[in-house]
């Protein structure tokens, strides 16, 4: 004898589509179009400042290290010449060092060599990175960045930032100490951009 059994499914899945918003005729589908279109924007603001931040956070990390293996001051760079002479650049001589081992570098040096070399200099993410460096030698942390401020107040901070690394008392492990503390204004400064994309997304 064969029993047969019968058991009724009633299986709820996740597989329903998802909700789409009806489309408003006329004036009201012209500003939800524009709506959607600011908030895409805005996303893709958000995702490229993410990105960015990023990269300035490891681009301090790669100053910490290069500072750690060797730091100077009243230059920028130290590097062995073509003789197997430890020389020294200028900022006006950072050219110098293209194509040679690095002996050591200043704080400033460090962040431009860790961004590929002297023609990095003026670079975005060089600039970015020295904003983030002064905040955290200037400013309480936690405390927004004031970021891309005019030409003249940039070299004023990065002349701030040369005198406190050839300050007579400085340290490596001051110097050190100050690109960890920006590397982690990098991240405050990330938390603050997530945060703010999560209260656009409530909104």
């Amino acid at each position: 004898m064969t029993l047969e059994f019968r058991v009724q499914h009633d299986v709820d899945t996740d597989a329903s589509p998802a909700p789409v918003r009806t489309r408003r005729p006329g004036v009201r589908g012209l500003l939800d179009r524009y709506r959607d279109h600011r908030a895409a924007a805005r996303a893709r603001r958000d995702a490229e400042e993410l990105d960015g931040l990023r990269d300035v956070q490891r681009l301090l990390t790669g100053a910490r290290t290069i500072v750690e293996g060797g730091w100077i001051q009243h230059a920028w760079f130290a590097y062995v010449d073509d003789r197997g002479r430890t020389r020294k650049a200028s900022s006006a001589a950072a050219v110098d060092v293209e194509g040679r081992p690095l002996v050591g570098a200043c704080m400033v040096g460090a962040v431009v060599y860790a961004a590929g070399g002297p023609h990095a200099v003026h670079s975005q993410q060089v600039q970015r990175a020295l904003d983030l460096v002064w905040h955290a030698l200037a400013a309480d942390e936690g405390t927004p960045v004031l970021w891309c401020p005019a030409p003249d107040v940039r070299m004023g901070r990065v002349r701030d930032l040369t005198s406190w690394n050839d300050a007579p008392v400085r340290t490596a492990a001051d110097v050190a100490g100050l690109l960890l503390t920006a590397e982690r204004v990098a991240v405050h400064e990330t938390e603050r951009v997530r945060a703010r994309a999560v209260a656009r997304s409530r909104a």
